[in-house]
């Protein structure tokens, strides 16, 4: 399915917080924060963005999507769920031996799922040398990468950059998940790489910025698609880690949650009176 209406889609997003929850309650715990930082933009991708069939999960030119930040996994556990790839079922066995939905995505185990990541650094290196191939085979397919903004101190990223500007890759698309705290603390503490957008754009990629909890603007991100005829194109997503959830909202502490029974009713109570009032 694939909805341009902008309500619809805020609705799958926070069904798709819904499964998320799913999972951790089933686990006992799990990067809640990074997971619904990025969700709107893994719902946009599935549910608007991407020429993907969950019948046809293998077919030849569908789009490409790597989560790279791939601790981020459970957003698109979440979506692919929604998107009817597997079973809702499933969700309750994230973590779990042998379960298809281990901590970090695992293109051996799930439909939908185009590499093994979370290793961080290298999804945009795949994403270059898938976009290249399509290229080549004259396929007009696309392919899209989410990293997160801490992920960017690995320098693979920059390597990828160059080549993703040297090949005029404009069937790439970038996601920087940039909602300003990582495990250890503010990025702009750890490794800084602001402005990213100049970062990137002194490569020679074209470049956006929105805020990435904003499903119209996420729409509109996809639309323009490429930005300009022979760049790579970056969309830098600002986001607010652990949104959806009052209490994660831009809180370190909620990178990886492991919840009190009274913290999940309260996420699990908000949740649900968001869904309510967007299906009035």
């Amino acid at each position: 399915m694939r909805t341009g209406d902008i309500k619809e889609l805020e609705i799958l997003a926070q069904k798709s917080r819904r499964n998320v929850l799913r999972m951790i309650r089933a686990n006992g715990s799990g990067h809640l924060g990074p997971a619904y930082s990025c969700i709107d933009i893994v719902t946009a991708l599935y549910f608007h963005g991407m020429d993907v069939d969950p019948k046809n999960p293998e077919k030849a030119d569908r789009d490409i999507f790597l989560l790279s930040a791939g601790h981020k996994g459970m957003a698109q556990y979440a979506v692919l769920a929604e998107a009817g790839f597997f079973d809702k079922s499933i969700l309750d066995t994230f973590g779990q031996f042998k379960s298809p939905i281990p901590g970090h995505p695992d293109m051996h185990k799930l439909a939908g799922i185009e590499a093994n990541t979370g290793s961080l650094g290298h999804g945009l290196n795949l994403a270059c040398g898938i976009a290249l191939a399509r290229k080549q085979d004259g396929l007009k397919s696309r392919v899209f990468v989410i990293t997160g903004d801490g992920e960017l101190a690995e320098g693979s990223n920059w390597e990828a950059a160059a080549i993703a500007a040297h090949y005029g890759l404009d069937n790439l698309v970038l996601f920087v998940d940039h909602n300003g705290l990582q495990i250890s603390g503010q990025t702009k503490d750890v490794m800084s790489f602001e402005p990213v957008a100049d970062h990137f754009g002194g490569f020679g990629w074209k470049t956006k910025e929105i805020v990435g909890n904003d499903m119209k603007e996420i729409v509109s991100a996809f639309d323009a698609v490429p930005f300009e005829k022979g760049k790579p194109n970056l969309v830098v997503a600002n986001t607010v880690k652990g949104k959806g959830f009052s209490k994660a909202e831009n809180q370190v502490d909620y990178h990886y949650w492991k919840p009190s029974t009274e913290d999940m009713a309260l996420a699990e109570k908000e949740l649900a009176a968001k869904i309510a009032e967007l299906e009035k």
